[in-house]
């Protein structure tokens, strides 16, 4: 595994423990019975957090797909091409 995937996986799992922290202190909430309100602004940041993570994986992963057998780094073109792909599914709230 090169290093740059490797940083890319550390990152991601990095994410995902911080949503992990989230959800638990969202559960410990309903248990507190905390206001409905605080709950609901937890649970945004959740998926705001999970939409992120998930939009890094899916570049990634598309980055990797679009490589040819032996090249290490997309061509500005495709890199562009790519970039703005990411862009609008970011935006788009799709994932």
């Amino acid at each position: 595994m090169s290093d740059e995937r490797m940083q890319n996986k550390k990152a991601i799992l990095a994410r995902l423990k911080r949503i992990e922290g989230q959800v638990r202190g969202i559960q410990a909430m309903v248990e507190e019975d905390r206001e409905c309100s605080e709950i609901l602004q937890q649970l945004t940041a959740v998926r705001s957090a999970v939409h992120s993570t998930s939009v890094e994986v899916l570049e990634t992963y598309a980055q990797s797909c679009m490589l040819a057998e032996g090249e290490t780094s997309l061509d500005p073109q495709r890199q562009a091409m790519l970039n703005n792909f990411i862009t609008l599914i970011g935006r788009s709230k799709v994932l």
